[in-house]
């Protein structure tokens, strides 16, 4: 039997992350002199676009200073109205992000302002998520703070290398955000009352790897939280299901969403706490009882495959107790127990939480356990 769907938004929420340098000067006075723009879709980049900017006005020698760039390196860049259609086009259907992300907004309206045309962009700043969910910093300046979570930065005060550091960020910002606000706000509700038969387009977008996935209404609120060792395999399932809760959920999904996760250990410890935190109405409450499980080394990180080559996930227990888990692509950031700590998405030390990595660890072999 065929089953019967709804026509979808795409599952991609999409961001342009981007850093700007400017001439400096008076308020509204500035010109670009260097754009970096990447397109990230929640999980990868799929755009990209870097350019010197001539601003035709001096540059302040202050800023000349700090970022290197001088005038005469920019006489044959291209100037604004010559890149503009590429920044349209990039930053088409996507959230801006930037680490103060008013500034950069604003030097860009600015300069389509000039030009006559009216830019406007949805925004997300990563100063203020970062304040929001890593608190307790010393600096939220884009350098200290990457030094605080073991973000390399190259090229500092250039627009690339803030740019792809910001893109990291970001990308740690969205993994701590358990109540799933950074991705809610950023969907996109069109035509949230034309329902078609259909729902196959939306397997088209979800990839067949492990993790969670979100079911929205017209409203962006959270449905249904779903885990799945095949993220699309999963989805197919659940709209093939013909029970009378299945298809009130049917009728009511406007968007779905994912995250991948690496291996099952995460989704599952991912998925518990979501579902607690943001109580869905579709997930069926789990009243299930487990005895106490302590574990037998004090202090010890699970290091297992992460969602990307090279990346790895670390689960932290220390004294005894579960702390929580993180990505790092970096030696660094899993040798140094200081940095991996603020990467470290917290989670509760339940029964239940230890139970799951105690069954998991019993069944399945981990790249690697360290004790420390």
């Amino acid at each position: 039997m065929e089953a019967q769907f709804l026509e979808q938004e795409t599952t991609h929420n999409l961001y342009a992350i981007l850093d700007i340098e400017t001439t400096g000067g008076k308020f509204n006075e500035e010109g670009i002199t260097e754009i970096a723009i990447y397109k990230f879709d929640g999980h990868q980049i799929v755009d990209q676009f870097i350019s010197l900017v001539n601003p035709e006005r001096e540059i302040q020698p202050f800023v000349v200073n700090l970022t290197g760039i001088n005038s005469g390196m920019l006489v044959n860049a291209p100037k604004f109205h010559e890149v503009a259609k590429r920044i349209v086009e990039i930053t088409e259907e996507c959230v801006l992000v930037a680490h103060n992300a008013n500034f950069d907004n604003r030097i860009l309206t600015t300069e389509f302002r000039r030009l006559g045309y009216k830019f406007e962009r949805k925004t997300l700043c990563t100063v203020e998520l970062s304040k929001k969910l890593i608190p307790n910093l010393d600096s939220y300046k884009l350098g200290r703070l990457c030094r605080s979570v073991g973000i390399p930065v190259s090229s500092r005060h250039r627009a690339d290398g803030d740019a792809i550091a910001t893109v990291q960020l970001f990308k740690l910002l969205l993994n701590k955000d358990v109540d799933k606000e950074i991705v809610k706000q950023a969907i996109k509700i069109e035509n949230s009352r034309t329902l078609a038969p259909k729902l196959l387009s939306i397997l088209d977008e979800l990839p067949s790897q492990t993790g969670l996935f979100y079911i929205h209404n017209n409203t962006r609120k959270i449905l249904y939280i779903g885990k799945g060792k095949n993220i699309k395999k999963t989805v197919n399932q659940l709209f093939l299901r013909t029970s009378k809760k299945a298809k009130v959920l049917q009728k009511n999904v406007i968007t779905v969403t994912y995250e991948e996760t690496g291996n099952e250990l995460i989704a599952q410890l991912k998925y518990t706490e979501e579902v607690k935190i943001n109580n869905p109405p579709f997930n069926f409450k789990d009243n299930t009882k487990v005895t106490s499980i302590e574990f037998s080394n004090e202090n010890l990180l699970v290091i297992d495959k992460g969602r990307t080559i090279g990346e790895k996930s670390v689960l932290l227990i220390e004294n005894n107790e579960f702390k929580g888990f993180c990505y790092a692509d970096l030696s660094y950031q899993i040798n140094n127990i200081e940095v991996l700590r603020t990467l470290i998405s917290p989670m509760e030390n339940s029964f239940y939480n230890r139970n799951i990595i105690k069954k998991y660890l019993q069944k399945n072999t981990v790249e690697k356990l360290i004790r420390f």
